[in-house]
């Protein structure tokens, strides 16, 4: 036994440091370019519409995510994420020497790429080296890093832009992206397939119905804070409307889907992807605002403002631990449901704090709850979506997570835009009258979580998992 527990350790710590270190890289990179839209409008002449560096990047990886999660659960863990690094890797080099915003939005198509591939494998590869309370700590340590570091990112990209200036958001990724990729190399196993059974034909009508259908929707989210419809938008709404319809049809018809939508007839499994969806609009959106009420409100830098989001980085690292451990005492829709209440108080409680004249420390305490509540929900609700599921459909729940995030991230970021454009004006108390409205409805989201996860994840639909 001692022997075999020497064998095993070092793959777990190998593997659990490659999926949080690729996590990493892919989440601060639909954020850290945010900070620096306006120095790359001026540069590459893109002015206003630079926001397709961030829009494409977005759109890719809510696309391509489905198709790389059932071609990982068919074909194997470890050639598509060395792909992937690669690929992410390469692209990021490219943006660093971009000539032209085109340029520059083709390296983010090719980053979401990647970026889909890494994302969809990371928690199928911590499910298929950790079993019980193990797993699901594995899930928390990963899941607090992943949120973490998309809230840190603004801090991280203002620092970098400030000093180096906005190509050096890339240029990072070179040395992460090639030391990731070393690792990868010697700690994933070489087992060609997820599964045991034979090889099954790939679904590649339904992927690329979803590929259509998620694209294009993404694409009408991201846009969804603009005043008036355009016969474009019109006509984007009825592609996806029609491919997602058709794609719906297409699964229930071939013996292998890319997404099994037998899986939502679960009620915990259904609740877990709600609460999913939910809980990244309410927090990218809100946190897209509250930096802004940060820059604009309180006249702070974009260094500044991005290290006022530290306090929810710190919450969420020690609480995704935290809410890990309690799924061995207290059953999964109560974790959650605790993770978002809290979530809900904070969101409450800036509301009611930000002003013009708010002293930056007077909003830490709510910060640390948003965060807190964020972390002790994150870990448990994937932990559920994971458990209620069979081992070899792994790959396509990491997908069907991954492409509602990112789907969320659209809603709630253009949700909440329209709540703040209502507002108007860009005086310091219009904004923070604006940030107060956008933290209000975020609050709605949360409590919505709140009574989904209650509801639909309980006890006698999921099993509390039991140490090993």
């Amino acid at each position: 036994m001692p022997a075999e527990k020497s064998r095993r350790v070092p793959p777990f710590t190998g593997v659990l440091l490659l999926v949080m270190v690729t996590t990493g890289l892919v989440v601060v990179d639909a954020t850290i370019v945010t900070i620096g839209l306006p120095q790359i409008g001026a540069e590459l002449a893109g002015g206003s519409s630079a926001e397709s560096v961030v829009v494409t990047y977005l759109i890719t990886m809510g696309a391509v995510t489905q198709v790389a999660g059932s071609v990982s659960d068919r074909w194997g863990r470890r050639p598509l994420v060395l792909a992937g690094i690669a690929l992410f890797t390469l692209a990021s080099l490219a943006a660093t020497q971009a000539p032209t915003l085109v340029f520059l939005d083709l390296a983010r198509v090719a980053q979401g790429v990647g970026a889909a591939v890494i994302m969809v494998n990371g928690i199928p590869l911590l499910a298929g080296r950790y079993d019980g309370e193990e797993r699901n700590l594995a899930i928390g340590a990963w899941g607090s890093f992943a949120t973490a570091a998309g809230l840190i990112a603004p801090a991280v990209g203002g620092l970098l832009i400030d000093t180096f200036g906005w190509r050096a958001v890339f240029a990072i990724n070179l040395p992460l992206g090639a030391a990731a990729l070393l690792l990868a190399a010697r700690v994933l196993p070489r087992s060609r397939r997820a599964g045991p059974e034979p090889r099954p034909r790939p679904d590649w009508a339904g992927s690329l119905l979803i590929m259509v259908g998620l694209g294009t929707a993404t694409m009408i989210m991201l846009r969804s804070d603009r005043a008036a419809w355009t016969g474009a938008d019109t006509v984007l709404a009825a592609v996806a409307a029609v491919a997602l319809m058709i794609f719906i049809i297409v699964q229930f018809r071939v013996g292998s889907p890319t997404l099994e939508p037998r899986l939502f007839a679960k009620p915990a499994f259904s609740g877990a992807m709600v609460a999913i969806f939910l809980s990244r609009a309410l927090t990218t959106g809100g946190a897209v605002y509250l930096v802004l009420y940060f820059a604009e409100a309180l006249r702070l830098g974009p260094t500044e403002a991005g290290l006022l989001m530290t306090p929810i980085f710190v919450a969420q690292m020690i609480t995704g631990m935290v809410g890990s451990k309690l799924l061995s005492y207290w059953p999964p829709g109560l974790v959650i449901g605790l993770g978002y209440a809290l979530k809900a108080v904070g969101l409450a409680a800036l509301a009611v704090l930000v002003t013009p004249d708010t002293p930056w420390w007077v909003l830490l305490v709510p910060l640390l709850a948003w965060g807190g509540g964020g972390g002790i929900a994150g870990a448990p609700v994937m932990a559920v979506a994971v458990n209620v599921t069979d081992p070899d459909r792994v790959g396509m729940v990491a997908g069907t997570v991954s492409s509602l995030a990112s789907l969320g991230a659209g809603v709630g970021t253009g949700m909440l835009g329209a709540v703040f454009a209502g507002y108007g004006g860009s005086s310091p108390q219009a904004v923070a009258d604006g940030v107060r409205a956008v933290l209000l409805a975020a609050t709605a989201l949360a409590v919505l979580a709140v009574l989904t996860t209650l509801v639909l994840i309980n006890p006698r639909r999921v099993p509390r998992p039991t140490p090993q």
